[in-house]
């Protein structure tokens, strides 16, 4: 199974931690947060993955070619960023063949039973799936509107008049021809130009595992906390 990593961002909030190391390999209890991803894609059988690289790519590398874990990553690199849309679309090749594409987003700490994911976007019969989760803060994410058959019916980046609490998380499953309708702009974001235009044909799961985005430092300090709870003693996840 393959899937795109989205690791590329600077980080900013995470300063001055990551003015010396890119935040995808900031620590969660001993191990890089990307470390904690490919413990999860080994678990659920995802064996080959792009990751998209700009903030001290050699450190990622470094990284990956001595905690790969048997998974194949392919690298892209992004001298300038082209935004999450951007680099799935100038990345569709990676995804020709596959029936069902993954899109992470690398900031998330998350034990998403990725299995069970796929499994419910391939027997929603549509060609793309959003993970969700309740938030208190609607007006800071993208959210969805939910019918009764869990189809989005409605989506909106940070709107101003929210018309739910189901927010996205950055996990996605995917037929890969809905890669071909993200534009063609100088930055593509997937939550203002992808899923708009997905509204009443795209599957919606609302997600009852652990995710945290760690992009702050309150909630790194919080994801240190509670990941003990989904690891075992040895230090694996559970």
């Amino acid at each position: 199974m393959k899937a795109f990593l989205l690791a590329a961002g600077l980080g900013t909030r995470l300063r001055p931690l990551t003015d010396t190391i890119p935040k995808c390999l900031v620590p969660i209890r001993g191990k890089a947060l990307l470390g904690w991803w490919i413990e999860l894609f080994r678990k659920h059988g995802v064996d080959e993955v792009l990751i998209n690289l700009h903030h001290f790519p050699e450190q990622v590398r470094s990284y990956l070619e001595k905690n790969s874990g048997g998974i194949k990553f392919t690298y892209f690199f992004e001298e300038t960023l082209l935004g999450s849309g951007g680099t799935l679309r100038v990345n569709k090749d990676f995804a020709a063949g596959e029936d069902v594409i993954l899109v992470f987003y690398a900031d998330n700490l998350t034990n998403i039973n990725i299995t069970s994911f796929v499994d419910f976007h391939i027997h929603s019969g549509q060609q793309f799936t959003m993970g969700l989760f309740r938030t208190k803060n609607p007006t800071a994410c993208g959210i969805a509107e939910l019918n009764g058959d869990n189809i989005i019916i409605d989506f909106e980046e940070k709107p101003k008049f929210p018309k739910s609490n189901l927010a996205n998380t950055g996990i996605y499953a995917a037929h890969p021809l809905v890669l071909d309708l993200i534009p063609e702009l100088e930055l593509t974001d997937i939550g203002f130009h992808l899923l708009p235009k997905l509204a009443g044909k795209m599957a919606g799961m609302e997600m009852k595992d652990y995710l945290i985005d760690v992009g702050t430092h309150e909630s790194l300090a919080k994801a240190e906390i509670d990941w003990k709870n989904y690891i075992t003693k040895e230090g694996a996840l559970i």
